[in-house]
């Protein structure tokens, strides 16, 4: 069923696909990205019916639907950067007293951000509840900023493929992603959290095999 915020952002996002098209889904990923007050599980699953399936378009389409999800994904992420960056962490801490998110949970992001570094970046865009957050300790941390945009990239375009896909399929009922993302987020966490211990662990072996082993001379 969906609820009340998500009955005003889909009239609003009816209004802007009918006028816009496919940048009207760049300009809401923008906004997501930069504030998290969109849910993109029904951005990106209302596009896939609206502008795809219910045009009788052919699959394919999700591709290059995807790319323009991504493309806005990749500014709104790149203005958290920078806001970070240059700002700071005083102003790290006003926006999160701002959007009420707990401060805690941000610090947790970027143990995990120093941890594994560019890799966290592309796994993070794909976990809920972390994906919008992790341009901030990368900002922080003043990471190559063309490193971070192209791991935001990459993970954003197959985040969003996928809800534009299950739109597409879905048709009519394309509104149950929203349940279904929430029953799935505690696996999707598990599975992330598996995936970012095994790509450290890869790290670790790629950076033994480089030390140089010293033979003592007799």
């Amino acid at each position: 069923m969906i609820d009340k915020l998500e009955t005003t952002i889909l009239n609003a996002l009816q209004y802007l696909y009918d006028e816009l098209g496919w940048l009207g889904v760049t300009i809401i990923m923008i906004v997501e990205n930069a504030t998290g007050i969109t849910p993109s599980e029904v951005v990106l699953g209302f596009a896939g019916w609206m502008l795809i399936d219910a045009h009788g378009l052919p699959f394919s389409t999700v591709f290059w639907g995807g790319a323009a999800a991504a493309i806005g994904s990749v500014i709104g992420a790149s203005i958290l950067y920078w806001t970070a960056r240059i700002g700071g962490r005083h102003v790290v801490d006003r926006l999160t007293k701002f959007f009420r998110i707990d401060l805690r949970h941000i610090e947790r992001v970027e143990r995990m951000a120093k941890r594994w570094g560019i890799g966290f970046i592309f796994f993070g865009r794909l976990l809920p509840g972390i994906r919008t957050l992790v341009a901030i300790p990368a900002g922080l941390a003043r990471m190559s900023f063309p490193k971070f945009a192209a791991a935001t990239f990459a993970g954003a375009y197959i985040w969003c493929t996928l809800f534009i896909s299950a739109g597409y399929f879905l048709g009519h009922e394309w509104h149950l992603l929203s349940g279904i993302v929430k029953q799935a987020v505690p696996y999707a966490l598990t599975v992330g959290g598996l995936a970012g211990i095994m790509f450290a662990g890869w790290q670790f072996w790629l950076k033994q095999r480089h030390i140089p082993i010293k033979v003592e001379k007799e």
